[in-house]
């Protein structure tokens, strides 16, 4: 399954993400720097800087880029300790753009998880988050500028 993650909330994806994984199948999220944390974008970026600022050298480690944000927060909606939940986030890829592999393959958008179905019109890009955060602004498909 290859889901477009362009406007899509991405608890509500993560959620999606990690049954579909559980159950077996593999999944693949593309347009990552397009999904959406909803919330105060002031109160988004002072969490995501506090976690960054918590810890020692082993950890917990939080990424910077936006693909390893998305499947971070889908590993928190996974058993990941456990040998089933660990094989489930192994068939989770994250990726920023569209992979040439990926680009004629069909993708599909999740309905519930769109942007319209915010109650709020306060939210942040995982893009910019990550811009914010100190990530970096190099799109790692060639020719995404």
């Amino acid at each position: 399954m290859i889901i477009d993650a362009t406007d899509l909330v991405v608890g509500r994806l993560a959620t999606v993400a990690a049954k579909k994984a559980l159950l077996g199948e593999k999944v693949e999220i593309v347009n990552c720097e397009k999904a959406v944390i909803s919330g105060d974008p002031v109160h988004i970026l002072e969490d995501w800087k506090w976690k960054r600022g918590i810890g020692t050298y082993r950890g917990p480690y939080y990424g910077r880029l936006s693909d390893r944000i998305v499947r971070r927060m889908i590993r928190g909606m996974l058993p990941y300790k456990q040998p089933r939940g660990k094989a489930a986030f192994e068939r989770i890829m994250c990726f920023r753009g569209v992979p040439v592999v990926l680009k004629d393959q069909k993708k599909v958008s999740i309905e519930e998880a769109h942007l319209s179905k915010l109650s709020t019109p306060k939210f942040l890009h995982v893009g910019e988050l990550s811009k914010l955060i100190g990530g970096s602004r190099i799109s790692a498909v060639k020719g995404d500028e």
